[in-house]
């Protein structure tokens, strides 16, 4: 939790909100990738990348 209340500090103080979507977006695709993984979807997802 001091990771993610740093970061938002960073992101507060150093005026990067357009950093936000960013690490946003790599999370999800990040959990996407980490779930999917031992499933039937798993080959779908493998493709888009």
């Amino acid at each position: 939790m001091d990771f993610i209340n740093d970061l938002l500090g960073f992101l507060r103080v150093r005026k990067k909100f357009w950093l936000l979507p960013l690490i946003l977006t790599l999370l999800l695709f990040g959990a996407l990738i980490v779930m999917t993984s031992g499933s039937a979807i798993a080959p779908f997802i493998y493709t888009l990348f």
